[in-house]
């Protein structure tokens, strides 16, 4: 099993937990879509199994490849192979795109015992990469995310999933906002890079991104807990008949 998250209970600062006791499981090679209205606590859980500071875990656990990463740093959580595309990615103006995934492989490979990568080879990777997820070169000597549209940055969040290669992705809602062509760029790097040693928990609550992405399981969240959990056919459930079922749903089991 690649990551396990255990009875997870989260708070935010202001000490409401959002969290109530999440049970998740997504082992290498799976696909897996987590689901739920606005507000459920998708985007609470994503930031919680990398590490975001503001959160505190006050009971279960999250592994990783069998580690216990609960109160590891973000960092040690992205060298052990976490990989998190934000929802609203962050710009660094003064940092190109080239320096900063350069200093991501060398993090990576560092974290492996390995030295750093040659100009050469990167630039070869680089370029190699660039051309899978169909980015224009000039693209390297730009500020990250500085002046990017909502599609360049999820370009570039695909391009670092090229490069870094991680053990299991968790997408935070990457398909907001995104018109068509821009969608089909994320679905399309998953489908490239998504394969037997690699994970992948797309959050979401459109259900269009799951017809270019087929998840191998759906999970439904809603009000902190998980409550719901399918095959692919609970996407289309899902957009027939709204989320208001599963509020019903759980209002009856209460």
């Amino acid at each position: 099993m690649s990551l396990e998250i255990q009875n997870l209970h989260v708070k935010i600062e202001t000490g409401e937990e959002i969290l109530h006791g999440v049970d998740l499981n997504v082992a290498k090679g799976e696909t897996h879509a987590l689901m739920g209205p606005n507000g459920s606590g998708k985007s609470t859980l994503a930031n919680t199994i990398m590490g975001h500071p503001s959160l505190e875990v006050t009971e279960g656990e999250i592994l990783f490849e069998g580690e216990n990463v609960t109160e590891t740093a973000p960092e040690e959580r992205s060298r052990a192979g976490l990989f998190l595309a934000f929802q609203y990615p962050v710009s660094i103006p003064g940092v190109t795109v080239a320096k900063h995934l350069r200093l991501a492989i060398n993090a990576h490979r560092d974290a492996r015992g390995e030295g750093p990568i040659s100009l050469k080879d990167f630039r070869k990777q680089t370029e190699a990469a660039m051309e899978m997820v169909n980015i224009p070169r000039e693209f390297s000597s730009r500020y990250v995310n500085d002046g990017f549209s909502g599609g360049e940055k999820k370009r570039l969040e695909i391009l670092q999933l090229a490069m870094l290669r991680p053990r299991m992705a968790v997408l935070d809602e990457t398909d907001s906002g995104l018109d068509i062509d821009a969608l089909r760029v994320v679905a399309e790097g998953v489908n490239t890079f998504a394969g037997p040693e690699m994970g992948v928990l797309i959050i979401t609550h459109y259900q269009r991104i799951l017809h270019l992405v087929e998840p191998d399981f759906v999970h439904v969240m809603f009000e902190g807990r998980i409550v719901k959990q399918g095959g692919p056919e609970l996407v289309g459930e899902l957009e027939d008949k709204g989320y208001g079922w599963i509020r019903e749903e759980v209002e009856a089991a209460a």
